[in-house]
């Protein structure tokens, strides 16, 4: 099949021949409009906090280095691997995963996972002939609780524009080649919705824990821009 987003489903797009993605019909364009607009003017707490930062650089009172580390760990390490037991858990238990794809909010909370831009969660399940792909076309909204802090190019313009447009082009550029037999589902996050995709649990890992399970799995592979995942903990990016 050709790039095809899963109609009559909400949240994801469709793709025409021409290869320009219908408009989005979200409850939540009217109410994002103007946050859009404005996206790349800091709001007023972000300006004191930038600010602030620069002062305690300056000053010498914070090391610019340990910000930068403490932000990647948030966004690479302590957020994602949330997900990754999320998904894990999946994988190891049956009736979890049907809860967790009838009701991911729900699910989530079950481990422990909940707040801010995690209240209303859905779960899409990739499968050897569907691969989802996690977009905000609007703004930024991303799953906190389960993913952590989002990465920039999710943030980017060009990723936001181009997912909707040309998904197996934004994938290629992260290394994934679909076959065309392979449906490409691209589902918009919203300020009332976030997803999470849950990836395929690779071969030869049924022997594997619980816990080494977790270790296999990527942010990338949650929000749809990695696919195949190493059977081994060691070899994961």
């Amino acid at each position: 099949m050709t790039v095809a987003e899963l109609p009559n489903a909400q949240g994801a797009s469709e793709a025409g021949p021409s290869g320009k993605a219908h408009e989005h019909e979200h409850e939540h364009e009217h109410e994002h409009a103007h946050d859009h607009e404005r996206q790349d003017i800091p709001a007023d707490v972000a300006l004191r906090v930038m600010s602030l930062e620069s002062l305690l650089i300056e000053k010498g009172i914070v090391d610019k280095s340990a910000l930068d580390a403490l932000v990647d760990t948030y966004e690479h390490k302590i957020g994602p691997r949330n997900g990754a037991r999320v998904v894990a858990r999946a994988w190891s238990d049956p009736s979890y995963k049907d809860r967790l794809l009838r009701d991911a909010t729900a699910a989530i909370a079950e481990l422990g996972y909940t707040g801010m831009q995690g209240e209303h969660m859905v779960v899409v399940e990739n499968t050897a002939t569907v691969h989802n792909l996690i977009v905000c076309t609007l703004c930024s909204c991303y799953p906190w609780p389960v993913l952590g802090l989002p990465p920039v190019w999710y943030k980017s313009s060009p990723y936001r524009s181009r997912a909707v447009i040309d998904p197996r082009g934004v994938l290629r550029e992260f290394g994934v080649a679909l076959p065309e037999d392979v449906e490409v589902r691209v589902w918009d996050s919203t300020a009332e919705v976030r997803y999470l995709v849950l990836p395929q649990r690779p071969p030869g890992t049924e022997q594997l824990s619980e816990e080494q399970l977790a270790m296999l799995v990527t942010r990338d592979s949650m929000v749809g821009v990695a696919r195949e995942l190493s059977s081994r903990a060691e070899q994961r990016a």
